[in-house]
């Protein structure tokens, strides 16, 4: 708890800000409590800041402005801008970010600037900004596409970027990971999407930074919620002797109360359905490999048809998730007319529920065992 003393203002610290202004025709915008000077500044001739060319400054006395802070952290290098946050008092509330042309120069003014004493006893301390820029939207509806999403932010704040979606084992339902222009543009998003989705669609999302801690910032993923898996493990391999999978468990159906007008607004169906997408494989390349036009399961099913020794019989079972994004699943499918059993591992892209995603891991199995078949002259 602040001391009374501290939530005082300061009116000559005030005044001497307004004297600096004018006579440095410095011009200031307050928004949403933080006063931001540049973004850029009227007069600018270096680069536009890219990663790593902002720095937080904490520990700021609380009556201590830009008239001091701002030819501070100029003395380093130009400033592409500067915002002091601020609060209701006219106070400001201990920390503020700086932002240059260049990385080298952010750098710099850590070095110099850190532990540096602005006032007798008042030690700032200078350190790298995360300047986070990704959100994640968790809640959303299986049917969510894309594109549909993309509009709907877009309509709802500034500054977004692009969008990715994340569905598998841990996440319920789809997340959302939101890319925006800038920092202060997430930042604003994640004030106001939780209410906005509320207002315009009465439905409740999550709204998270999302971590840092990635190695590649422009493909994050959504951290994975715990929850109820899309593929739990009490789920166990799924057999199938025929063609087409079976009718999903009732715990893996979409939910049942997804608003209308959301739906309609990302483009997918106003009422829980299954989806049944065509058939997509990893391959890019079909050099030495086979492409079929018609679905691999009802493939490999004709063909052990035509050639008398039985229906094939599927054993998958989920694996785990990559780090490339893809959904891994071991099988093992075995066919009574072939003394070996084929086995091994496939890839898929998530999809929005556990019975697409089943139906697609077979698909590939399917594929493979054909491919294998192929190559081993068994089809001939």
């Amino acid at each position: 708890m602040e001391n009374t003393q501290s939530q005082v203002l300061n009116l000559e610290r005030v005044q001497a800000l307004e004297i600096w202004l004018k006579a440095t025709n410095t011009k200031l915008t307050q928004v949403n409590g933080q006063r931001k000077y540049g973004g850029p500044p009227e007069v600018w001739e270096g680069p536009t800041p890219g990663p790593r060319c902002e720095v937080f400054i904490s520990q700021i006395p609380r009556d201590t402005y830009e008239d001091i802070l701002i030819p501070l952290f100029s003395s380093i290098g130009p400033l592409w801008e500067f915002r002091l946050m601020m609060n209701f008092s006219g106070q400001n509330r201990g920390f503020a970010y700086a932002k240059y042309g260049s990385a080298a120069i952010a750098v710099e003014a850590i070095r110099q600037l850190h532990g540096h004493m602005v006032e007798p006893g008042y030690r700032i301390s200078v350190r790298r900004s995360t300047e986070k820029r990704h959100l994640c939207i968790g809640g959303l509806p299986a049917s969510t596409r894309q594109e549909g999403i993309l509009q709907v932010l877009r309509m709802l704040v500034e500054g977004v970027e692009r969008v990715s979606l994340k569905a598998g084992p841990g996440i319920e339902g789809v997340s959302a990971t939101v890319a925006f222009s800038s920092h202060h543009a997430a930042s604003m998003a994640k004030k106001v999407l939780v209410e906005a989705f509320k207002k315009q669609f009465a439905m409740c999302v999550s709204v998270k930074w999302q971590p840092t801690e990635k190695p590649n910032p422009d493909e994050p993923r959504c951290p994975q919620k715990r929850a109820k898996s899309l593929l739990p493990s009490h789920l166990g391999p799924l057999h199938h002797s025929s063609p087409q999978p079976s009718g999903p468990p009732s715990f893996l159906t979409l939910p049942a109360s997804i608003p209308a007008g959301f739906c309609r607004a990302v483009g997918g169906p106003t009422a829980p359905q299954l989806a049944h997408p065509t058939c997509s494989f990893p391959n890019s390349s079909t050099q030495g490999h086979l492409v079929f036009a018609a679905s691999p399961v009802m493939l490999l099913s004709k063909l052990c048809e035509r050639a008398g020794v039985g229906q094939p019989f599927y054993e998958v079972q989920y694996s785990h998730a990559g780090p490339d994004g893809f959904l891994y699943f071991s099988y093992k499918v075995q066919i009574r007319g072939i003394t070996a059993a084929f086995k091994g591992l496939v890839m898929i892209l998530p999809g929005p529920n556990a019975s697409t995603m089943l139906e697609e891991a077979q698909k590939a199995v399917a594929q493979q065992v054909l491919q294998k078949m192929y190559n081993t002259g068994l089809t001939h």
